[in-house]
């Protein structure tokens, strides 16, 4: 069951501007490897979501009941680093990310996913580090988030983090 909550949100656009911002999944070679081993080395564990409803990083939607899903271990500033010569340093991290058990179709649309529950849009530079984020408690906010951190030149690509738990939803890259 689909609440508003749960609804995907588009990203406005921000004013005087032809920018628009695409929320991007676990890309599919990395959900391969994923799904082989996580970033942790761990083999994954399918299980059948009974209840529905965890966020699933490689279609950016939720689970619906019955799906087969699993929990891996993730580290995307650690592979974005690794395809653009970054070194994070200790702004690497990891973390829990859903995912479907086998392969999906990926996101259905271009709506914002993950936007009924407070996030955090997190700015990083070119070199892996954080340059500070921005609490978004509405829906409606996303937009002005995005504007704000990619008016500044530093920025490179921003996570979208959920609140209760740190956890990576998805990232948002510049250009």
């Amino acid at each position: 069951m689909t609440t508003q909550a749960d609804t995907p949100t588009p990203i406005p656009t921000a004013v005087g501007t032809a920018v628009t911002r695409t929320a991007r999944p676990v890309p599919a070679d990395v959900l391969d490897e994923l799904r082989r081993a996580d970033d942790a080395g761990r083999p994954p564990v399918p299980v059948t979501d009974e209840e529905g409803g965890a966020p699933l990083r490689c279609c950016l939607r939720r689970s619906e009941p019955g799906e087969s899903i699993v929990l891996v271990s993730y580290a995307p500033l650690r592979r974005w680093a690794a395809a653009t010569g970054a070194d994070p340093g200790p702004y690497d991290e990891q973390g829990p990310v859903f995912v479907h058990a086998r392969e999906c179709a990926g996101p259905a649309g271009e709506e914002l996913p993950f936007t009924g529950a407070r996030r955090v849009v997190r700015r990083y530079s070119a070199a892996g580090h954080i340059l500070g984020g921005r609490l978004v408690e509405d829906p409606g906010g996303f937009g002005a988030a995005f504007a704000e951190a990619f008016a500044d030149p530093e920025v490179s690509l921003v996570h979208v983090r959920a609140v209760e738990y740190g956890c990576f939803l998805y990232e948002v890259r510049r250009g």
